[in-house]
């Protein structure tokens, strides 16, 4: 006998739940007509999207839920669905999936084991069950999990006790560099307990600052992957199970593992693809200055919404070197994108003129540069404004971490693409990009970063090199490392007091940012979540 389990990696969007039912139903029959499925598996919270947030303290919203579950059940024979959805029981709510049979719901089961840390916050909206979910198709048992219930030892381990022969695991598990490993390592820890074959599903799709990678796979009983998805791509794979005394996968389809540096480049692709689409914008536009970052976010603009939707800015300013405009043109007519140069010192002599008597009898300063850059800001998002294009800021994690960006200059904008990248991430996605064709000049690359706000300026004057910032970054934002563990592991104290003192003191400055795609475990914004005002110290 045998069983074909159909694994259907798809691009929900939050809250479309007519949108989702549609498409939850045209992939089912897909499975059922062209792939000969007994069995469709969706990801995890598949009918609203994931993460829902606060939709789902709304009454109408969870009503509009039940109307599109019971419109897929009606709609939907000769194949059985599994599909995640919020279920509401009385003043409960359960992240829950369904067992959806012949036009009747056969299984509810309730996720047991809810996250409550990085970006997830489901104990905000969700109560866990605790009982283990299992159905019966062809003869075969079936046990029903929900992502996080497969990182804990006992949730699987229970389902293969009330008797099921095969774990489905329905996903929506964030993207962050190498994640696809940690998941496969979790799951050959389980299959030793449980000695069953798993069935991985996983959502892909940018939603705001998270990207969902995709990846779903399925493993035997020995643990080893028999079918793996494509990252970052919608699909519909199925996996036929010989059913001979035990469930043995027949090996499928395995897709490869992409490198990590080209992982984190697709992550980036996807995000801003979908958050521009799925907000209804009409493309991008940037400011081009001809350093790195905004050649790479130039790139990473065209690649992910085709140069035809991205218009760039040259906004030159005194200070600005020729180098920098001949760059910015090379990087965008080798990209094919239209662009326009609109010199800044009209509206910055115009500034300057209003605030002459308000700054009498003081020197020039830091007020000045961003004074620069902020002129540059209101051009960009009267563009934006006017095309219905969103503005991409140009920004790194690095400057982000330690506030080496302007409030309503350079950190005006709708979306931050290179918001958890940092700096030394930043020339190696660079550098990965020319690999596939030459889009960044060299001299970009090698010359050293500047903001061009004042004659001669480099980024290093105000901070440490790139290398030992990122380090120091990663150790205090990432890992949560005291000042003390730094400097044990090498870096001059005065350097990481001094970094150490701008995240803290630029807090204020992050919580006025962008969203941007996160692709580090610790992202700003929904990961690490500091105080602005705080009189802890080091």
């Amino acid at each position: 006998m045998k069983l074909r389990i159909a694994l259907v990696q798809f691009n929900p969007l939050v809250g479309d739940i007519d949108g989702n039912a549609k498409l939850i139903i045209q992939k089912a029959c897909q499975a059922r007509d062209e792939l000969n499925a007994d069995v469709a598996v969706f990801p995890e919270l598949a009918l609203s999207g994931y993460p829902p947030e606060d939709l789902l303290l709304r009454p109408d919203f969870l009503g509009r839920i039940d109307q599109a579950l019971s419109r897929i059940t009606q709609n939907i024979s000769n194949i059985a669905i599994v599909m995640g959805y919020p279920e509401q029981q009385g003043i409960n709510l359960f992240n829950s999936a369904a067992v959806l049979v012949d036009g009747r719901n056969s299984l509810i089961y309730r996720k047991n084991v809810l996250p409550n840390y990085g970006v997830f916050d489901e104990k905000r909206y969700f109560q866990s069950g605790d009982a283990p979910g299992i159905f019966e198709i062809n003869g075969t048992r079936l046990g029903v999990t929900l992502c996080e219930d497969i990182w804990r030892q006992g949730i699987v381990e229970k389902s293969q006790q009330a008797g099921a022969q095969i774990v489905l695991n329905l996903n929506a598990s964030p993207f962050h560099s190498n994640k696809i490993f940690q998941r496969e390592a979790v799951l050959r820890e389980r299959i030793k307990s449980c000695g069953i074959p798993i069935v991985y599903v996983n959502q892909v799709g940018g939603q705001d600052e998270l990207v969902f990678d995709g990846a779903s796979f399925v493993m035997d009983a020995q643990g080893n992957v028999v079918y793996r998805a494509l990252e970052f791509e919608e699909s519909v794979g199925v996996v036929e199970f010989d059913l001979n005394n035990v469930a043995v996968p027949m090996p499928a389809e395995i897709a490869p593992i992409y490198s990590a540096i080209s992982s984190d480049y697709k992550a980036l692709v996807l995000g801003i693809r979908d958050y521009v689409k799925k907000n209804g914008f009409q493309g991008g536009v940037l400011g081009l200055s001809g350093g790195i970052d905004s050649a790479l976010t130039l790139a990473l603009a065209v690649d992910a919404l085709g140069s035809q939707h991205v218009e760039a800015v040259l906004m030159p300013s005194q200070y600005t070197a020729s180098m920098s405009n001949e760059d910015a043109i090379e990087e965008a007519e080798l990209l094919g994108v239209r662009y326009h140069t609109i010199p800044i010192k009209p509206a910055f002599s115009a500034f300057s003129q209003m605030l002459e008597e308000v700054f009498l009898d003081t020197e020039p300063d830091i007020t000045e540069e961003n004074l620069q850059a902020r002129c540059r800001g209101v051009i960009l998002m009267a563009i934006s404004n006017k095309t219905r294009r969103l503005l991409l800021t140009t920004g790194n994690k690095s400057e982000m971490s330690v506030g080496y960006a302007t409030l309503y200059g350079d950190m005006a904008g709708g979306f931050a693409p290179l918001k958890d990248v940092p700096k030394m991430l930043v020339y190696a996605l660079a550098e990965y990009r020319n690999s596939l064709s030459q889009v960044i000049p060299q001299r970009v690359i090698d010359r050293p970063p500047t903001a061009e706000l004042r004659p001669d300026q480099l980024d290093e004057d105000s901070l440490p090199p790139y290398p030992v910032l990122d380090a120091i970054l990663a150790m205090y934002v990432e890992q949560d490392r005291s000042m003390e563990e730094i400097v044990e592991s090498g870096y001059d104290e005065s350097d990481v007091r001094r970094v150490l003192g701008l995240v803290d003191n630029n807090e204020y400055k992050r919580r006025q940012a962008p969203p941007g795609v996160r692709i580090t475990e610790r992202a700003f914004g929904r990961d690490r979540r500091y105080p602005m005002t705080s009189g802890f110290r080091r």
